[in-house]
């Protein structure tokens, strides 16, 4: 890595001190290249466990909430209806969008790394609190807080992996790690199964030590979080072009994948300016005029995916109550097929998002998920489907949604330029959720009290018609993005010409 000035040759920083206001320190350097050019090692696998664990944690918390939905209307404290379910949920979504927008900020501004631990403390102690709940307003509280940590989850977690995982394995990777969150729902459906089993504890105090049971198993990922470097593409842009240096030659070592001085010769270079922050001002301007289209996408996918997945999934408890008269402690064993589903979904249909490309697995994913739920709901809304066959029925329907969902996530964090990739997922996220998530829970809450199930039929068409629309605008303005370096997909602000 070469350091280049425009003016008298600046000294590097020290690891640790921000760049100089002003600084027009330039870098020529070959990090990106060199963190592309690796093979898959050990360290990207740690880097998937320690980063999907968290997701894990993330379905073990949705899945809690909406398997003990029965519980909480049970409650003889609480005695919450369906709209207060509802509600709640909703305001797990709504803490989300301020987490990520606040948060995702702040990992643009100071590192992904340190934005891991402050999230992840807020997401614990408001789980913890949540067992603690003594009302309507308490739980709904709690629960907004909860949503907070886990919003600022999204945007840190979901940079790191564009930036620390080789192009060709980047989207399999993504979705992989984003559709974690499923193996966190099935562990969450046996939570709820064990805990709300009045053999096992009384019902009055199951449901709170299911919500501390998922603070105290989050307290794992404090420790496998503690090697998980600094992202070299932030740092190197950022201020500490050594301290990049260095850890990729720490990647590079503990992969056993050192590069050969006449090889890193050929390694395409980049040139940047030193930054120690982007104004609001030149992000604002990057989404809304440099990537307009790419902006567009990014909102299309995120507010139908949210829609579609908040919609469903958080008061699909109260479905398989109100509707098929399941017991409430027997909610979990619907959710396990549920889930896997769900995880499969990324699993098997991850690497062709890599192979077969962005636009047209966006396309068929969203496209699919969209006919088969608005099969599915005609045939809820007719009454022909037993709670079997409505699961068996989820359980295809979202293998195809799941993948679709984490393409979301994907297209938003690898499509903008790293010095606004943070602020973008969350900008996204936070406006998707807001017109498809948190709205969602509360809307089918309502439909779901009516008793009608041509009403939740007609949400059911709401979900499907957005999903649709999504593929079509995906198929035709989504980036071809698959095993492209992310500085071509997305040119750094800071580059020098």
């Amino acid at each position: 890595m070469a350091i280049l000035s425009s003016a008298d040759l600046e000294a590097s920083p020290p690891v640790g001190q921000t760049l100089p206001s002003g600084s027009s320190r330039v870098i020529e350097t070959d990090i990106p290249s060199r963190l592309d050019a690796l093979r898959w090692s050990g360290f990207h696998t740690r880097v998937v466990l320690a980063l999907g664990i968290t997701w894990i944690l993330d379905g073990l918390e949705v899945t809690l909430a909406g398997a003990l939905s029965g519980a909480l209307k049970e409650d003889a404290i609480l005695k919450f209806s369906n709209f207060d379910v509802g509600l709640a949920n909703s305001a797990y979504l709504a803490g989300a969008v301020i987490g990520a927008l606040g948060f995702g900020w702040l990992t643009d501004r100071i590192g992904r790394k340190k934005l891991f631990f402050i999230t992840l403390a807020v997401y614990l102690t408001a789980t913890a609190a949540t067992a603690l709940s003594w009302n309507l307003a308490s739980y709904v509280l709690f629960r907004f807080l909860t949503g907070t940590g886990i919003g600022g989850e999204y945007t840190a977690i979901n940079s790191t992996i564009q930036e620390l995982v080789p192009a060709r394995y980047r989207g399999w990777t993504d979705l992989v790690i984003n559709g974690s969150f499923w193996l966190g729902a099935a562990l969450g459906a046996v939570c709820a199964i064990v805990l709300l089993d009045p053999v096992v504890i009384d019902q009055a105090y199951g449901w709170r030590l299911a919500y501390f049971t998922g603070a105290i198993l989050g307290l794992v990922v404090f420790v496998m979080r503690l090697w998980i470097p600094e992202s070299p593409r932030w740092l190197m842009i950022h201020g500490h072009p050594e301290r990049a240096e260095e850890i990729v030659a720490e990647i590079e070592t503990s992969a056993r994948q050192e590069a050969k001085p006449s090889a890193l010769k050929l390694l395409p270079k980049i040139k940047l300016t030193m930054r120690n922050h982007t104004p609001l001002r030149e992000v604002a301007r990057t989404l809304f005029v440099l990537y307009r289209q790419r902006s567009l996408v990014g909102l299309a996918l995120m507010a139908s995916q949210a829609f579609f997945y908040n919609a469903i999934f958080f008061t699909y408890a109260l479905v398989l109550t109100d509707f098929f008269g399941i017991a409430s402690n027997q909610v979990g064993w619907y959710i396990l097929p549920f889930a896997a589903g769900n995880f499969l979904g990324p699993l098997l249909l991850g690497r062709l998002f890599d192979t077969l490309g962005r636009r047209l697995m966006i396309a068929v994913t969203y496209g699919v998920s969209g006919v088969l739920l608005a099969i599915s709901g005609y045939l809820f809304s007719i009454d022909v489907l037993s709670a079997q066959t409505q699961t068996i029925a989820w359980m295809v329907i979202f293998f195809f949604a799941s993948p679709a969902a984490s393409a979301a996530y994907l297209t938003v964090s690898e499509t903008f330029p790293i010095e606004v990739r943070a602020l973008a997922i969350a900008f996204f996220y936070a406006i998707g959720t807001g017109i498809g998530g948190v709205a969602g829970p509360a809307l089918f809450g309502v439909l779901i009290d009516s008793g009608s199930r041509n009403s939740v039929f007609a949400g059911y068409l709401l979900g499907a018609f957005l999903m649709i629309a999504a593929a079509a605008i995906g198929w035709r303005y989504a980036v071809a993005a698959e095993r492209q370096p992310l500085e071509s997909v997305a040119r750094p602000l800071a580059v020098v010409e």
